[in-house]
């Protein structure tokens, strides 16, 4: 008996723990969602690199040394920062359409090999780019304060930091394919949204008009690729 009077406190307890924890916790901002405009701003890392086909060509020096034969690939990943601003629009309860002008400062690392003499180089690309994605946002039914969604989206671009006598001329402007997912967090003061998403351009980024070229020789880089593509991953932070 003496057992039992000690055992009985502890299942009561331990009953009464699981009835709290099971209880829905307090709705934070329980109308924000309801709210036809949303407005914020974001902060984030993202990775770039290229994707990239090499066509083989065969490349003959102006010197009239032995000809050549270059490949290239991403040869290294480098964080970059995000930041921009955020404007939504509330279709339904489900539905929202996003304009998120962004600003992703970054980098590319495309290393070249010659197939027969063993040579290399390294082309270090920087990019700032300025894009201004349109995004629709598919989000879940709220569970207390947190909220799941997903996303796609197009997102033009311009880099405004090309540069020129380089191994490879990059132009300027791009279009992005943007798929992703996140979790919305309510706070009492805001909503935390943390986003990972997947960046995919649909231009050929290699530009073959090397007028900028000093040293003839250096078209050799350009004419062994045959397409690049640009790839980023983005993992964001947004505040509203």
């Amino acid at each position: 008996m003496t057992g039992m009077k000690r055992i009985i406190p502890i299942i009561l307890l331990c009953c009464f723990s699981i009835t709290v924890l099971a209880q829905d916790k307090v709705m934070l901002r329980p109308y924000i969602d309801q709210r036809k405009w949303h407005w914020g701003f974001s902060v984030g890392l993202n990775t770039q690199f290229l994707s990239i086909n090499n066509n083989g060509a065969v490349y003959t020096p102006a010197s009239g040394s032995a000809s050549e034969e270059w490949y290239a690939q991403t040869q290294s990943y480098a964080p970059g920062f995000t930041v921009g601003v955020l404007g939504a629009l509330r279709v339904t309860d489900f539905l929202e359409l996003r304009l998120v002008p962004t600003l992703y400062f970054g980098e590319k690392t495309v290393g070249f090999k010659e197939q027969t003499q063993g040579t290399k180089a390294t082309q270090i690309i920087k990019s700032t780019y300025v894009a201004v994605p349109l995004e629709l946002k598919i989000s879940g039914p709220r569970w207390n304060n947190n909220r799941a969604y997903g996303m796609v989206g197009l997102s033009p671009l311009v880099d405004l930091t090309v540069k020129k006598d380089k191994e490879l001329l990059m132009n300027r402007f791009d279009c992005m394919i943007e798929l992703g997912f996140g979790t919305e967090f309510y706070f009492s003061f805001f909503k935390l949204i943390p986003e990972l998403k997947f960046c995919l351009g649909l231009a050929d980024m290699i530009n073959r008009k090397r007028t900028d070229l000093k040293d003839p020789d250096m078209l050799k880089y350009t004419q062994s690729v045959g397409s690049a593509y640009n790839r980023m991953v983005a993992l964001t932070l947004y505040f509203e």
